[in-house]
Formats: C-alpha cells, sequence, structure tokens
C-alpha cells in the first residue's frame, strides 16, 4: 500500500535536512532559503499540450528541493548533491551560456538566463539541490528542478511573481535555452497543483478544472527501467510533424482542425502527418472525458479511454517500445475494467501509470516481478505515489512548520 501521510511528510523533511546539512558542509555558511517543487504523471493527453490542447496530470510527493544564500558578489555557485556532489559556476555579469560537460546544469542556467531576459535584478548567490524524481522515468525531474529554483529565487529576491508565471519562465529555459521544444505541462502542473486533485489543462487558455480523484483508486506508477531522453530524440520531430499537420488545414495549431476535416483530407495527406494529427485529435476528446469520470469516479469508463489511449500512443503517435508494451499487457491482465493503465509522459521508455482498486497493487506488483524484465534485465520499479500540491518557497525558519 501507499505510505501514509506522515510517512510522505517525514520523506520530505528528511530530504530537506539532508539538502542543508550539504549545504553547510560544501559552502561553509547555512543557507537562509528553500524551495521545493514536485514531479508529476499525466493521467492522460499525451503530446496535446503543444498543440493547445488538453492534458489532466497531477503532481506527486517525489520533489525537487533547492536551498540558497545571497553572495555580496556576482557569483553563482551550484552545488548538485545528486550528482555526486557536482558543482557548476558562472557571472552574472557574463552572457549565460550552456555548459557543454553538465546537462543538468543547463535547466538551473536557463533558469537564470531567462529571469534575467525577464527584467528580474538577481544578486549573486550559493546553491545546493536535491531531489528523489527517478531520472529518465517521465516523471518531470527537469520541470520540478526548473519550478524549484525559480520559486527559490523569488523568494530570495523578494519577487511577487505568482506560480502561474513561474510555469512559464521555466517552459522558456526548457525551450530557447535547453532546447526541448515542450509544452507548459509539466511546469504548470509543478507549479500549481491541488493536493489529491488532477487538473484538466486547456493549454490554450491556461485555465484549469481541478478533479477530486476517486479514493477507491489507487495511483501506480510503475518504472519500466528503459530510459528515455527527449533532447535530440524524437520529440522535437513529433511536434514538427503535428505543426506540419495543423499547416495543412492553414491552422496555427491542431486545437483548430476538427476531426470531420481530418478525415476528409486523409487521402490528401502523408500517412506518418496524419496518424500525428489523428492522436492528437482524438487524444483531445479523451482527455475531457477522463475528467469527467474521475468526477464521476466511473471506473469502467476509466478503464476505457487509458486503454484507447495507450492504443492511441502506440499505434498513431509511434511513441510506446516494446517493454511499455509488455507492462500495459501485464497490468491489464489483473485489473481489467476495475482501473486503467496507459503509458505516460514522452514516450521512448520512461514510465506505465495504471488506476486501479487498492487490493489489487500487490497481485500487479507480483506479476511485473514474475513476468517483466527490461531490456537491461532489470526488474520494474513501482511507485505508489500520493497526489500533492505545487511548490513552495520559504526562509528556512518556516521549513520545519511543514503539515
Amino acid at each position: 500500500m501507499a505510505t501514509s501521510p506522515p510517512q510522505r511528510i517525514q520523506r520530505l523533511i528528511d530530504m530537506q535536512a539532508q539538502l542543508l546539512a550539504q549545504f553547510q558542509a560544501h559552502f561553509g555558511a547555512p543557507a537562509t532559503h528553500e524551495a521545493h517543487a514536485p514531479g508529476r504523471v499525466n493521467l492522460i493527453g499525451e503530446h496535446t499540450d503543444y498543440n493547445d490542447g488538453f492534458v489532466l496530470p497531477c503532481a506527486i510527493d517525489f520533489f525537487t528541493s533547492v536551498a540558497l544564500r545571497a553572495r555580496t558578489d556576482r557569483q553563482v555557485n551550484i552545488l548538485a548533491v545528486n550528482a555526486g556532489n557536482a558543482t557548476d559556476c558562472f557571472s552574472l555579469d557574463s552572457l549565460i551560456t550552456p555548459n557543454p560537460n553538465k546537462a543538468w546544469a543547463n535547466y538551473v542556467r536557463g533558469v537564470f538566463n531567462v529571469l534575467q531576459q525577464a527584467g528580474v535584478l538577481l544578486q549573486g548567490l550559493d546553491m545546493a539541490i536535491v531531489g528523489n524524481i527517478p531520472q529518465g522515468t517521465g516523471l518531470s525531474s527537469s520541470a520540478s528542478l526548473e519550478v524549484a529554483v525559480i520559486a527559490a529565487l523569488c523568494a530570495l529576491h523578494g519577487s511577487e511573481a505568482s506560480p502561474e508565471q513561474w510555469a512559464h519562465w521555466a517552459q522558456q529555459s526548457e525551450n530557447h535555452f535547453v532546447g526541448t521544444q515542450c509544452g507548459i505541462m509539466d511546469m504548470w502542473i509543478s507549479a500549481t497543483a491541488h493536493a489529491n486533485c488532477a487538473s484538466l489543462l486547456d493549454c490554450r487558455h491556461l485555465t484549469s478544472q481541478h478533479c477530486h480523484m476517486p479514493e477507491r483508486l489507487q495511483l501506480v506508477i510503475i518504472n519500466s527501467k528503459v530510459e528515455r531522453g527527449l533532447v535530440g530524440s524524437e520529440y522535437n520531430q513529433r511536434r514538427q510533424q503535428c505543426e506540419q499537420a495543423a499547416k495543412h488545414f492553414g491552422q496555427s495549431s491542431l486545437r483548430d482542425v476538427s476531426m470531420v476535416d481530418l478525415l476528409s483530407a486523409e487521402a490528401n495527406m502523408d500517412p506518418v502527418v496524419f496518424a500525428r494529427a489523428h492522436h492528437i485529435l482524438t487524444e483531445n476528446q479523451r482527455t475531457q472525458s477522463m475528467a469527467q469520470a474521475l468526477m464521476a469516479d466511473d471506473v469502467v469508463a476509466i478503464s476505457n479511454l487509458m486503454a484507447q489511449s495507450h492504443a492511441s500512443m502506440r499505434d498513431d503517435f509511434a511513441i510506446t517500445v516494446p517493454a511499455i508494451d509488455h507492462i500495459v499487457e501485464i497490468i491489464n491482465g489483473v485489473v481489467g475494467l476495475q482501473g486503467g493503465v496507459r503509458m505516460t509522459g514522452g514516450g521512448f521508455g520512461g514510465c506505465v501509470v495504471a488506476l486501479m482498486p487498492h487490493r489489487l497493487v500487490g497481485v500487479c506488483q507480483k506479476a511485473l516481478a514474475d513476468n517483466y524484465r527490461a531490456p537491461s534485465g532489470a526488474l520494474a520499479e513501482v511507485y505508489l505515489p500520493a497526489i500533492g500540491a505545487g511548490a513552495s518557497a520559504r526562509e528556512l525558519e518556516q521549513v520545519s512548520a511543514l503539515t
């Protein structure tokens, strides 16, 4: 079963304590501010965000936590605890450019670059970072890092920027500095999520409808142990194909293309581009229907919608891999119409998300242990997260007040 609320709070407190101890040991003085931001899992609505569509993610209680302290000069020093206490440094008086040798550092550098361009007056500082979001799994460790850094910088500098603005800055950093042409979903949910709720996000109008999750269903995330990467992968290619499809209809986004128009034009479209568009249009409808099913506690509808979504990602969008498909088959064999399961994230590895009755969690764990191995031979890793709230920042004397 999932860990209890007190255990989950203690997990965050323990991670923060490790962070603060490492900060003081490395920099020789205590940090003054701390922020943390959650990872997320998307229940349904894959690759729809950058098409101005709908997504239905929720925040999970895995986090990135950032501690910092202002300096009297313009130097920025960064300590990455999870990367073997790796370091990075740069000056705010020079043009901030990517670090060719440390990919993790560019998520931080990108944030500073974007905030400078936005006119935020930054000062030199020391910063330490720690997190417990599994890397390369599609649970938004990068968005969590970006949002946590932005929240911490805003707290240190007294900025009153909203969590929604944090999300915009984080997306700009990833698009223009890191080079991943992602949508805003990951950053938005990390910054703005409500506890115990999924958020139906309209990515065009940036409005959210918070959908309380059925208490009888446990959120289960299965790490396939097939690591994925978005920069340099086919993620950007999928975005280009969607843009090509929208252009065929004289539109800037597939949000403005109807299914009738798409089907009528099939004979005149590249079949791959047609398939990509077909996924986006059907996924948008499934995502809206899924929000209604959650609020109505309609588990059969949830099951069918998640199954249809996975098939569309496999057949139309071509972003699943055999290991992921195998996990989905195993879980389906256990839960049937009592829950739902699908790949989640950008694709090409990563995680599967499922909703199921609490009593079937152990059965699924055993079925995976008996029947699944990653191509490397690794067992799947199963997470049972709580559905958490978005990012927060505070002065350190307030950190112990977590409840």
